[in-house]
């Protein structure tokens, strides 16, 4: 059994929390959170005990893995301080917000082999993950161009845009990295961006709406498209088309019931309301992966070099939109 804590208990740390509690071959000992009242309420809901410090956590002999789902500017100094204290880490996209301040953050910690896991959930979607087993067994030929969607249901409140590192760093970071999943290492970047959406987005400094072109090493062309307003739900979509067919992974409703009639055709009911509902078996699916890695003694995956990666996309992807030009990336 796997001792495991838990770092910051809002939206999304009280359900990894909730995962971890319920999981066969883990055992949830604490959590923290700067906030008491959030950390009391997960701890009381879920029957264990609350940290009053991270250095109460990670100095826990019976903690084995720390899930870090705390605000990203602290994420890396928590990665650095729970591979110093021999943990396991699987952290919440992205590893932080400044490139360079991510790379430092390897390089102090390489040396001591650490053992990082970043939350890319979407790569546990059952329906995303068939897919790409599916193309890497070449039912569909070589991969020539694939399309990502992903568009939220509704925009983020402005304080929330106001710390999320932009659109690229924040959103689309989840699709740059399923385009390395699905189609290896990227070569070139083109980004547009607009604000369609909400203009009080714009006045932040950030778009609310994107286009990116990359141009995998392979040669195959990918095209993201992103939006913070999607007025029938969480729109999340793979279509990936090769020399011999496509294959494709579409939206995912509460039923399969269609409605037929005189006024419709085919009507279905509304697409899943958002992450938390959508990726439910992703995120419990990643979650077992990063127990399952401690147990074994096997590589985490999605590692700490894929959230550079990722990172280092976007990065290039907002180079694109300053510049307007094909930004490379050796």
């Amino acid at each position: 059994m796997v001792g495991m804590a838990v770092l910051g208990c809002g939206r999304i740390g009280r359900m990894h929390a909730r995962n971890l509690a319920r999981h066969s071959r883990a055992k949830l000992l604490m959590v923290f959170d700067v906030r008491a009242e959030a950390a009391q309420q997960t701890a009381t809901e879920l029957g264990v005990k609350i940290a009053r410090s991270v250095d109460e956590v990670l100095s826990a002999g019976e903690v084995g893995g720390v899930l870090v789902a705390t605000p990203t500017d602290t994420h890396v100094p928590l990665i650095a301080a729970a591979v110093r204290a021999g943990k396991a880490v699987l952290c919440e996209k992205p590893v932080d917000l400044d490139l360079e301040r991510a790379r430092a953050c390897w390089s102090e910690i390489a040396g001591s082999k650490p053992r990082v896991m970043i939350g890319f959930n979407r790569r546990f979607d059952p329906s995303f993950r068939a897919l790409r087993e599916r193309l890497q067994r070449g039912e569909i030929g070589t991969l020539e161009l694939a399309v990502i969607t992903s568009r939220d249901p509704a925009p983020p409140p402005q304080t929330y845009i106001k710390t999320s590192g932009g659109l690229m760093r924040d959103m689309t970071i989840h699709d740059f990295d399923m385009a390395r999943y699905l189609a290896g290492d990227i070569a070139q970047v083109h980004a547009f961006g607009a604000n369609l959406v909400d203009p009080a987005i714009g006045k932040l400094g950030d778009i609310d709406t994107c286009s990116v072109s990359l141009r995998t090493k392979s040669g195959a062309l990918i095209q993201i498209n992103n939006s913070r307003r999607c007025v029938y739900g969480y729109d999340q979509r793979i279509e990936a088309f090769g020399s011999n067919g496509m294959l494709q992974a579409g939206n995912q409703y509460a039923t399969t019931v269609e409605s037929w009639s005189a006024e419709r055709t085919g009507a279905r009911e509304p697409l899943l309301s958002f992450f938390i509902e959508r990726y439910r078996e992703a995120y419990t699916s990643e979650t077992d992966a990063f127990v399952s890695s401690l147990e074994g003694g096997r590589p985490m995956s999605p590692d700490f070099a894929d959230g550079l990666a990722a990172l280092r996309l976007a990065v290039a992807a907002e180079e694109s939109l300053r510049t307007g030009a094909v930004v490379g990336l050796d």
